[in-house]
């Protein structure tokens, strides 16, 4: 699952890496969260564009919005799912970012946020899909979710799934919709384990409205308490008389 993301690279040096054409000039997000509009590389006429669309998956076919936000949509049933498989089959996107977040449960049950990123702390591509929706009104929204798949070794102790990151020469194939969709699969697998790393951050990443570089500070979690050991019924040593 992947469910907040982070954009921190050059505006110019992101257009270098995914070949668009506009020249968007945005702040650095620390904290993006569903139903917010996200960037999105797509191709339209031959040629990559950048555009903005709202996080959270509307098909095309919807007489109304969905009551649960589709932000993610499995590799292994994409193709099947009706809310999906329309725009796994033309509308692919690729969608940039510099890291996300994952959460662990803890024994307390509470969960402890983890970033990941590159290594290299490159920026990457998720794999992504588009629809346009148009309501009843007669207004026009465009949306997107993320595809993912099983978790490296890397992630696997945090969570058991994780976003599909496409290397830079696939890009192309992936963005083609006359791709034959068969030849997509080896796409969907999940990345080389030691392409990424994670460690944990504040909870602060919990709050939508919190946003800023402290969040990637990595974070020393309080030790939980200890569970209070359990009172040993004291034994009798006695011997039972006989008489």
């Amino acid at each position: 699952m992947c469910g907040r993301f982070v954009i921190t690279s050059d505006p110019e040096a992101m257009r270098q890496m995914f070949g668009y054409g506009e020249h968007p000039n945005f702040p650095p997000r620390y904290n993006i969260a569903p139903t917010q509009p996200v960037p999105i590389i797509r191709q339209n006429g031959g040629r990559r564009e950048f555009v903005l669309v709202r996080w959270g998956l509307v098909p095309s076919w919807a007489k109304e919005m969905p009551q649960s936000l589709l932000i993610n949509a499995r590799a292994d049933t994409i193709n099947e799912k009706p809310s999906f498989r329309g725009a796994f089959r033309h509308h692919r996107a690729l969608m940039p970012a510099d890291g996300f977040y994952e959460w662990k449960p803890t024994a307390t049950g509470a969960k402890q946020p983890f970033f990941i990123r590159r290594r290299d702390r490159a920026s990457f591509a998720m794999a992504a899909i588009w629809d346009n929706w148009l309501p009843a009104d007669g207004s026009e929204l465009e949306t997107c979710a993320i595809i993912t798949t099983d978790a490296n070794a890397t992630l696997k102790p945090i969570h058991h799934r994780m976003p599909v990151i496409l290397d830079q020469k696939d890009f192309d194939f992936w963005l083609d919709p006359a791709t034959p969709l068969k030849e997509l699969e080896p796409l969907l697998a999940p990345p080389p384990d030691d392409l990424l790393e994670a460690f944990p951050v504040s909870p602060d990443v919990n709050r939508v409205a919190n946003d800023g570089p402290r969040l990637l500070d990595p974070y020393m979690a309080p030790p939980e308490p200890a569970k209070p050991k359990k009172k040993e019924k004291p034994t009798d040593d006695r011997q039972e008389s006989l008489f």
